[in-house]
């Protein structure tokens, strides 16, 4: 499968799985899941997920990097994979009591262990679905990812529906785990680690050390917020700041997440041929921001519209978080690949230096934030965001070999963009409802024509995205049945 037939189905996975997600999300917080109930399993999640983030130890990235890839390699990589994240899912679970103790919330331990419990599912299907993506058949790895997300869907609607609470929100998140087992298994051929194999441990360790770095400051930068929020201001907000991130990640991830697992091995094919990394990487860069900027800008300027019109009016206080948090992603889409290209190039001791850097001052931030309230936690991620680019620009561009200059100019076409896709909606704002009484009509509209003043401002700045966004739009048509195949210019 060469690399633009991935991404159309990497595509196909991140929207089949975030309308799945997104339309369990507004049911589930219209009719059945109040802040309260929310705050109660972010604040779990996110106490469990501090540990078992660690489950992966590099393997997924080892299998999909690796040169030359024997049957030897695979076996011992699947080994430590069961061994290690085995151990980690009983933490986890041993770190229940504690967490529900730490927050004085009995109600905390049964989520906690349901969550905590899912995770040792999870060993059986990293290496499977790590063998998907390194021959790139991101066919199986979308059935995987819409099917797990189904399984999501149908148990947390069901159990919620029923009064389960957040109880309902946790066995979703299990049954999740569990369907992606079983389907990436039957996709990559049912895998078991036996016999054992613990030689050849040495590269998998020096990566999947590094990469425990990497989920420790990945986990604490993600998940801080909400463990702050929730044992200085209180369950509610932080069902509220759950609700904004949640959904400014699921719509930068339905943008730009999808195709990240699709370059890391094109960009193995490119370093093991040789290649110049620099002119591909910025080419990635400008489909990155010059898609996921003016989207983030839009939904941070709809916010209010948005959370009333999806979720309900009790749910209003999260519409000034979501503002601030987009804008956040506007930030950490400037440097795409920044975790992935290091470790494919063994820059390892730089990338381990910026995690802790990254993660301290996250934390430092949210330290000097959270006492003012949980708007200024929403903003502290912006700030975050900025130092992140401070961070991590530097090294991509000794690594890969790019020119200030000409990431500087996909910046500013990409800002350019922003603001063109940005006009519709301000100016709606000033000629129709103000933003508390903006309806419908009037948001799917400002979208509308914002999407078509982007795209317009692509094709007169020379934005290298607009070429691929015309090849994927091409690809795609000529995937329908009975589709004639024709250039799009």
């Amino acid at each position: 499968m060469n690399v633009r037939t991935a991404a159309v189905w990497a595509l196909v996975s991140q929207y089949a799985s975030f309308t799945i997600q997104f339309a369990t999300s507004v049911v589930l917080a219209r009719w059945f899941i109040g802040p309260d109930e929310l705050g109660l399993f972010s604040i779990a999640f996110a106490a469990i997920t501090l540990v078992a983030f660690l489950q992966d130890f590099g393997v997924n990235r080892f299998i999909t990097g690796e040169r030359d890839l024997t049957p030897e390699k695979l076996a011992t990589a699947f080994t430590i994979s069961v061994v290690f994240a085995g151990g980690i899912a009983i933490l986890a679970m041993l770190a229940a009591a504690p967490v529900a103790l730490f927050y004085a919330n009995p109600q905390l331990l049964p989520v906690a262990r349901i969550i905590a419990a899912s995770y040792l599912l999870v060993p059986l299907a990293i290496v499977p679905q790590a063998l998907c993506q390194r021959r790139m058949d991101f066919r199986s790895n979308a059935m995987i990812e819409v099917c797990s997300a189904l399984a999501n869907a149908a148990v947390a609607c069901t159990l919620a529906m029923r009064g389960f609470g957040a109880l309902a929100l946790a066995w979703g998140a299990f049954a999740q785990q569990a369907a992606r087992m079983i389907v990436a298994q039957w996709r990559a051929g049912v895998m078991l680690p036996w016999p054992l194999r613990l030689t050849g441990t040495k590269p998998i360790f020096q990566l999947g050390g590094t990469n425990s770095v990497q989920a420790i400051c990945g986990s604490i930068t993600a998940r801080a917020p909400e463990l702050v929020i929730g044992r200085l201001i209180g369950n509610a907000a932080v069902g509220l700041f759950a609700r904004a991130a949640g959904l400014a990640l699921q719509l930068r991830l339905l943008l730009a997440g999808a195709v990240t697992g699709v370059f890391y091995p094109a960009f193995r094919q490119v370093r093991d041929r040789g290649d110049p990394l620099g002119p591909p990487y910025l080419r990635v860069v400008a489909a990155y921001t010059g898609i996921t900027w003016p989207a983030m800008a839009g939904i941070a300027l709809l916010a209010e519209p948005i959370i009333h019109l999806l979720y309900g009016p009790r749910w209003l206080a999260a519409a000034p978080l979501l503002t601030w948090i987009a804008l956040s992603q506007v930030c950490y889409v400037a440097l795409p690949l920044n975790t992935d290209l290091p470790m494919l190039l063994g820059r390892m001791r730089q990338l381990i230096r910026r995690y802790v850097a990254e993660s301290a001052t996250s934390v430092v931030l949210l330290a000097l934030a959270a006492p003012f309230g949980v708007i200024w936690v929403a903003m502290s991620r912006l700030v975050h965001g900025v130092i992140f680019v401070g961070l991590y620009a530097g090294m991509m561009k000794d690594m890969l070999g790019f020119s200030w200059k000409g990431l500087l100019t996909i910046y500013l076409q990409s800002a350019g963009a922003t603001l063109a896709a940005l006009i519709p909606t301000a100016l709606f704002y000033g000629l129709w409802d103000s933003p508390d009484r903006a309806g419908v009509g009037q948001l799917l509209l400002s979208a509308l024509l914002g999407a078509g003043c982007w795209l317009i401002s692509l094709k007169l700045l020379r934005h290298p995205a607009y070429k691929e966004v015309a090849a994927l739009a091409g690809h795609l048509r000529d995937a329908l049945p009975g589709a004639r195949p024709a250039p799009l210019t």
